[in-house]
């Protein structure tokens, strides 16, 4: 039987920590930025840890072989 494939997608969007949980870029600074306030701004940088329920689904729908 043939290897799993990781999802593309979820490869450039998700990163793991050493503990197994699950990390992604924190969403709202695409665009738009004039509208929001400096405060959401700066909170809004780097990464955000994901949902112990969203963890599962994106472990065992995109990563066969996550942690």
């Amino acid at each position: 039987m043939p290897k799993m494939k990781t999802k593309s997608g979820a490869k450039k969007r998700f990163r793991f920590t050493a503990s197994g949980k699950v990390k992604h870029g924190v969403v709202g600074k695409r665009h738009g930025m004039s509208k929001r306030g400096n405060r959401f701004l700066r909170q809004a940088t780097g990464m955000a840890v994901v949902s112990d329920p969203d963890t599962r689904i994106i472990k065992r729908n995109f990563f066969p072989y996550a942690r």
